[in-house]
């Protein structure tokens, strides 16, 4: 196997007397990398079995995130497998992202790593506690925590980059040939094709914002409208996150207040009409301020759930900058994570689930 560059590890720790049943290593591994590797490798000397728990799991493709979690688990099982690892050690679980929940986020992952042990209290959690993203490291103390002596300072972002900016030789030189092996055949997908028109799309929205004194915040109002057992979502026409649902919104104008600009936002993109006046349905409102919520830059948004209450659905027409719009089941909305842009379906979901 081709060592990757940057790579290192430190004295091995102190021979254990036994080997813990299980070891729980958390990521998101977009994609995974050489460290990744050796990681799991040490970690596989201090447990039967490796449960690898996969975040960012149905979740709409972007590039922050561009690989599903079947993908991820297959090309991990596969850079595993070149390392002479018998498949039979490794496990795997997807865990959604909970952007204003974390305690649905640590059920999850308690759940998915209880369906392997089965009852067994001998886990460990591997882990580097390199800085405060790390925090979740603290957060199972039932778990015996194993610090990885790996010492790299590779990083899927950089990965990314050189990977939307067609450095492929960069990429060799930082993942296993596994990996290497799938991202030079996702390379030539649609799917690859559409991510990089939406990391160049980013990068100039980025560039044009990067002589400010101060790093910019943008503000935007979004609107959650229901009525009779549907929510009104929108198909976005435009970079980024083309294809994908979201809510009605957008950025905040000089000289209106934010209920006004949530409402405009819905009546000019779904062509509601303006004689429902949502200003006086609203049922609640909540900011969502997850700082890394939006690849174009901090954006706090303000979003309003307007209840149409019961009755016929009024007949929509979706405005220039949305593909589509239309009503969509309750239940589908909730079980379709993968199809919406950003937090958004966090946002429906945080305001749904409260009846």
């Amino acid at each position: 196997m081709t060592q990757p560059r940057d790579l290192a590890l430190a004295p091995p720790p102190p021979t254990r007397t036994r080997r813990r049943t299980f070891g729980v290593y958390i990521g998101r591994f977009e994609p995974p990398h050489g460290a990744h590797l050796l990681v799991m490798l040490e970690a596989l000397q201090s447990v039967q079995k490796l449960i690898v728990v996969i975040g960012s799991a149905r979740a709409a493709r972007n590039t922050k995130n561009p690989f599903t979690a079947e993908e991820r688990q297959d090309v991990i099982a596969g850079m595993l497998a070149e390392a002479g690892v018998a498949r039979s050690r490794v496990l795997f679980v997807h865990v959604r992202d909970y952007f204003y929940n974390e305690s649905l986020w640590l059920s999850e992952v308690q759940g998915g790593v209880a369906e392997h042990t089965r009852g067994s209290s001998d886990v460990a959690l591997i882990g580097h506690m390199k800085d405060e993203s790390s925090y979740y490291l603290r957060s199972f103390p039932a778990w015996e925590f194993i610090p990885t002596h790996v010492v790299s300072s590779l990083n899927a972002t950089d990965v990314r980059k050189a990977f939307f900016e067609d450095r492929l030789g960069d990429v060799q030189g930082m993942v296993p040939p596994a990996v290497h092996a799938f991202l030079g055949a996702f390379h030539s997908t649609s799917e690859y094709a559409e991510l990089r028109a939406e990391y160049d799309y980013l990068r100039e929205y980025r560039a044009a914002w990067a002589g400010t004194p101060f790093p910019p915040v943008f503000v935007t109002a979004d609107a959650v409208v229901t009525r009779s057992g549907h929510v009104l979502v929108v198909r976005r026409a435009g970079l980024p996150g083309r294809g994908r649902l979201a809510m009605p919104g957008g950025f905040l104008q000089p000289d209106e207040t934010l209920l006004a600009c949530a409402a405009r936002r819905a009546t000019e993109e779904t062509g509601l009409s303006e004689t429902l006046d949502l200003a006086t349905r609203v049922r609640t409102q909540a900011v969502f301020d997850y700082p890394s919520r939006s690849q174009r830059g901090r954006t706090v948004t303000h979003a309003y759930h307007f209840d149409l209450g019961i009755g016929q659905l009024p007949v929509l027409r979706a405005a220039a900058d949305a593909a589509e719009a239309f009503w969509m089941p309750l239940s589908e909305a909730l079980a379709r994570p993968e199809l919406f842009f950003e937090d958004h379906h966090a946002i429906i979901e945080h305001f749904l689930m409260r009846g």
